[in-house]
């Protein structure tokens, strides 16, 4: 065994992970309405509850699972977890009713709970002066998933919509197989499991710790629940609006997940230190919310993918959020703020499918066809979340601006 092999394993492990949540979005709305013998506009629905099935698993169990890895070590959590997602991808390709589609996404969520053990690994076999670049490792393999998911499940639907899954279940064996040969366990010193560690509660409950922080808090919840209208709608959207088919949605989503990482990865280090991260949010708020509002009314296909990477470029916003809430966050609860941050960022996970592909029912149901609907929805919502920016007084003068 290499030194390396254990980080390869790892890093495939979070391709793996990621590409779930792009993988199917291509072959959903064929997947259910094979299943559901429905339409499209009641496809959705179907589709915005598996998609926040999921996302509450993940927000359930993440700390369940951490704490859980602290106790018997990660190389038992991360092999168990592999094996499950490998048998969720079988039990998705040969899933017949909605039900087991339903229980598939319920078992991958919780077995997808495992990025923070990914994480807690490279942190265990890394000096001090490795980390950071270590965690830029793990980020830069989720985002490769995030981009290879729905192209490989667009590219694979031309073999049927449960084509994807077997796809998916063969490189996840092999990653375990490689696993069980090379994983070492990192931990040195466990600690008892502590049923109170893991109440996935815990974030929420300490916004109220964070005095100051309510309004710009809740600018982030509504920032997020309306940039998740992408995730939750577009196979559906794109269908009906443009009539596009699994391997031209996989395609559109890979160029959103690419620009994702230019953004993420280079235009975010050369933007927010030259506007400064208030100017940030008051120039790309209302960006945002223009953007939304044309892909909502948007009346041709090219010109949608030319829009594509303007709309990923808005982004920017999160981590400008994030640097304010931290400067005005004492350095003893950085730690808290973040734990704070990611619960709601796995509310807003929750909440907005079954938002969004409710307005898209609605919208698309009968007689009735404006598929832009659910985006015109999120434009209102980061228009709240641009004037609820602009009238935190107290953070500003906090801010001393």
């Amino acid at each position: 065994m290499t030194p390396r092999l254990p980080v390869v394993f790892i890093l495939v492990t979070i391709v793996i992970e990621a590409m779930g949540i792009g993988l199917i979005l291509p072959v959903m709305p064929a997947l259910l309405k094979e299943v559901q013998g429905t339409d499209l506009s009641q496809a959705a629905l179907w589709g915005g509850l598996l998609a926040s099935t999921y996302a509450l698993m993940q927000f359930l169990f993440s700390p369940t699972i951490g704490n859980l890895s602290d106790r018997f070590g990660r190389r038992p959590v991360l092999l168990l977890s592999m094996a499950v997602i490998f048998l969720d991808y079988i039990l998705m390709a040969f899933a017949h009713t909605i039900w087991l589609l339903l229980l598939g996404r319920i078992i991958a969520g919780i077995a997808a709970a495992t990025m923070s053990t990914a994480f807690a690994f490279m942190a265990d076999i890394s000096p001090p002066e490795k980390k950071a670049a270590n965690f830029g490792l793990v980020s830069a393999a989720f985002g490769a998933g995030f981009v290879l998911g729905p192209a490989m499940g667009g590219l694979l639907a031309e073999w049927g919509p449960r084509a994807p899954f077997w796809a998916a279940a063969i490189l996840s064996g092999a990653n375990l197989t490689l696993g069980l040969f090379v994983l070492p366990e990192t931990i040195k010193q466990r600690r008892p499991f502590n049923l109170a560690r893991a109440n996935p509660l815990g974030g929420l409950r300490a916004v109220t710790a964070l005095p100051g922080l309510g309004a710009l808090l809740l600018v982030f919840f509504f920032y997020q629940v309306a940039n998740w209208v992408y995730p939750a709608i577009w196979a559906y959207f794109t269908q009906s609006a443009f009539g596009w088919g699994e391997r031209m949605v996989g395609a559109s989503l890979a160029v959103y997940g690419t620009s994702m990482v230019v953004v993420q990865g280079v235009l975010i280090r050369w933007i927010i230190p030259r506007l400064g991260e208030r100017a940030t949010l008051r120039w790309f708020l209302p960006y945002n919310a223009v953007i939304l509002l044309c892909v909502a009314f948007v009346p041709y296909g090219w010109l949608m993918l030319l829009l594509t990477p303007f709309s990923a470029l808005g982004a920017v916003v999160e981590p400008a959020i994030k640097g304010i809430a931290s400067r005005v966050t004492a350095d003893d609860a950085q730690g808290e703020l973040q734990g704070v941050l990611a619960s709601i960022t796995a509310v807003a996970a929750i909440v907005s499918p079954l938002l969004m592909t409710r307005i898209f029912n609605i919208a698309t149901d009968g007689d009735r066809h404006f598929p832009g609907a659910p985006f015109l929805a999120a434009c209102g919502l980061m228009v709240v979340a641009g004037l609820l920016y602009r009238g935190q007084r107290s953070l500003r003068a906090s801010l001393n601006t």
